[in-house]
């Protein structure tokens, strides 16, 4: 290649190049190295060293840090190769050099901005997964920990219930293997929220409403909890709009309940509200055992416990305040905690004022204890688990519902040409024997009734998109196990308020 062709090449090269003599003089350098070096009112001087270079760039702030790798070439003292130099416009650079035959330096400065950044990002990445790792092995020996006592203790129950000696023996042990499984339920909603919160899948959903509806939900929840330990629950009315989430904030505000009255012995709990200019700040004051000033922060990290005699005490995996405050985080409402051991604490969390004028209705409810509104119905059960079936079964039965089953999916046609009675209502599971959709059935079903009828859609999977496509079907839907409280409330609304069919998973 001729002299004039290799300068010509030189100019057209995209990364900066330059070349030095044996005795450390620039000797020729390319428009790219011109222009990143662009730190001399003129072209870069002729006479100057590598090192003067870099010193000159740091010294007029275009370059703002340099880092050697530490494989600096033993063949130029001034040598810059191996250096990796930060500008100021952010961009980075990467310095690299050899030695020509006749002694001389050749410098080649590349743009490593993206590398750099991918590599830090992919650093990042594994970091995060290998932190996800550690807490997801935390979470199950946790888990492994906590579910196994209240499932050991269910076993002994349910010995004592079949061999109890009198009528008040068995409801006893009932009521205790119910404590059992809500702590159970409790262990397995906190693993599901953490992974619908670490896969970002929870969306807020902001309205305008009246606090009190919220407030009124709480006490409703807890006041029979507050009762059982001889505690005095009071609720301050607030007749004030807020602008939030409703069912993300009552879920931080019941968990702020749910641990004052969990660590109150005597006394009472405090719920109520008060106005900062533009903000409304909810706060759940108890006279229980208090939390040491140390501990104020560590409280809402995951699997924080105090002490192992606060493990015994909570019956969980250590994981509501950590919820709590990365649910506060979604909506964006700011959390406090003061606290005083001995004395007792107060959890707040600051929720913007709304108009009331815009503010919606709550969700309607009803009553466990309404009587007699179901008697006569009828309702066919879609379910291959004989156990939840014939527990469902019960449970309608109870209610004066009568319960109809069809035994199979393939053949539709002959089941239900078999049944003695026109359903009212339908509760069917999602995935029946032989890979059936449910709602498949159902559609089926009401193809060849004479009038169709009101279905539920009943599954143990929560993954969001398939439960957002069982509701487009128009079905609402039920999370397994199911609440016979919110299995009520979506009956009564199907059945008698069709316009008013809330969303209770």
């Amino acid at each position: 290649m001729k002299k004039s062709e290799a300068s010509d090449a030189l100019l057209c090269i995209g990364h900066g190049v330059a070349l030095w003599s044996p005795e450390g003089d620039l000797r020729v350098f390319n428009k790219a190295f011109q222009n990143r070096f662009d730190c001399f009112l003129g072209p870069i001087p002729r006479s100057i060293s590598q090192v003067e270079l870099l010193e000159t760039a740091e010294r007029t702030g275009l370059v703002v840090r340099n880092e050697s790798d530490g494989r600096a070439p033993d063949f130029a003292d001034d040598c810059l190769a191996g250096r990796t130099l930060y500008f100021s416009d952010g961009s980075i650079w990467k310095l690299e050099g050899w030695r020509t035959t006749d002694g001389a330096v050749v410098t080649l400065c590349r743009n490593v901005t993206d590398e750099v950044r991918n590599a830090q990002s992919l650093q990042r990445a594994t970091e995060t997964a290998l932190q996800a790792d550690r807490t997801k092995s935390r979470f199950l020996r946790a888990a492994n920990h906590d579910l196994r006592q209240p499932l050991a203790s269910l076993k002994i129950l349910i010995y004592n219930c079949i061999s109890a000696r009198s009528e008040e023996e068995r409801q006893q042990a009932l009521h205790a293997m119910d404590i059992s499984v809500s702590i159970m339920e409790d262990l397995l909603g906190a693993l599901l929220n953490i992974g619908q919160l670490d896969a970002g899948r929870i969306t807020p959903s902001i309205q305008t409403f009246q606090v009190s509806s919220i407030l009124e939900r709480l006490r409703l929840q807890v006041d029979h909890q507050a009762r059982e330990k001889g505690l005095e629950l009071r609720v301050v009315p607030s007749k004030l709009a807020i602008e939030s989430d409703r069912v993300l904030l009552e879920r931080i505000l019941a968990n702020f309940v749910g641990n004052a009255i969990r660590y109150t012995d005597t006394g009472r709990v405090l719920i109520g509200c008060r106005r900062y200019g533009n903000k409304l700040r909810i706060s759940v004051l108890d006279t229980g055992c208090g939390i040491d000033p140390q501990f104020h922060d560590a409280i809402f990290d995951e699997f924080f416990r105090v002490t192992e005699q606060q493990r015994e005490r909570q019956h969980s995996l250590g994981l509501g305040l950590n919820i709590a405050k990365r649910l506060a985080e979604i909506i964006k409402h700011p959390i406090h905690v003061a606290s005083t051991p001995g004395k007792g604490s107060m959890f707040s969390i600051d929720v913007p004022i709304g108009n009331i004028l815009h503010s919606s209705v709550g969700e309607p409810e009803i009553s466990e204890r309404i009587g007699g509104e179901f008697t006569g119905l009828a309702c066919l059960i879609l379910e291959d688990d004989i156990h939840l079936r014939d527990a469902l079964s019960t449970l309608l039965d109870r209610w004066g519902i009568r319960v109809l089953t069809i035994d199979s999916f393939a053949n539709v046609e002959a089941a239900v040409e078999g049944l003695d009675v026109q359903p009212d209502i339908i509760i069917s599971d999602y995935r029946l024997r032989g890979g059936v959709q449910g709602t498949d059935v159902v559609g089926r079903i009401n193809d060849l009734l004479q009038k169709p009828c009101p279905a539920i859609v009943v599954t143990a999977d929560t993954n969001p998109p398939l439960i957002q496509s069982i509701r487009d079907q128009g079905f609402p839907v039920l999370i397994k196990p199911l609440s016979p409280p919110g299995l009520r409330i979506i009956m009564h609304n199907l059945l008698f308020e069709p316009e008013f069919v809330p969303e209770i998973s």
